[in-house]
């Protein structure tokens, strides 16, 4: 069996926004004339070639709604440029805040591709049948992703995201079937 990693997208979605998934994250206003500076939270930075409109989650809270007037890659970061955001004093209340769009706009995976947001709440079970828990993130590390997995006494486990531990993925029933190796649940 391959120990390889399923490929991920590192989207994350929030419960209280099941509609909403975060692909950039407002460092600093860059330049005069209304220009911010972003990190990519995705794995696609290409995605905003066919963005006109994003939702902005502000550090205070408030959502809103802007229309994408350009953006390009300056020293591997990306900047954009919003309609009406015209100064850096208008674009400054935009720092900090988590650039979001809907279902709609999620890149297409490939077959044995995930979404995080996908994974979270799934239920891994062994291919014998035995219930080991509920997944409650997705940790990225430098190799194989790690499935936080939480039992029915809070304990957790780490489960790497392999196809070789992990051979059965259903998104659809919220399920993923393991073949762990030997100890792997006794940690």
């Amino acid at each position: 069996m391959s120990s390889q990693p399923y490929p991920l997208d590192v989207n994350t979605v929030s419960s209280v926004e099941p509609e909403l998934f975060s692909i950039a994250r407002i460092t600093k206003t860059r330049g005069l004339r209304g220009e911010v500076s972003a990190e990519i939270l995705s794995d696609d930075p290409d995605r905003f070639d066919h963005l006109s409109e994003i939702y902005l989650r502000l550090p205070g809270g408030e959502l809103l709604t802007l229309q994408l007037e350009r953006h390009w890659f300056h020293r591997e970061r990306l900047i954009l440029k919003f309609v009406g955001y015209d100064t850096i004093e208008q674009a400054q209340p935009l720092v900090g805040g988590i650039i979001k769009v809907g279902e709609e706009e999620l890149v297409e995976l490939e077959t044995d591709e995930f979404f995080h947001f996908q994974l979270i709440d799934c239920d891994v079970v062994t291919l014998s049948g035995t219930w080991v828990g509920r997944v409650t993130q997705v940790m990225e590390t430098a190799g194989t992703p790690l499935l936080v997995v939480k039992d029915a006494q809070a304990r957790e486990r780490l489960i790497p995201f392999a196809k070789g531990i992990c051979p059965e993925v259903d998104v659809e029933a919220k399920q993923i079937r393991i073949d762990p190796p030997e100890g792997l649940l006794e940690l």
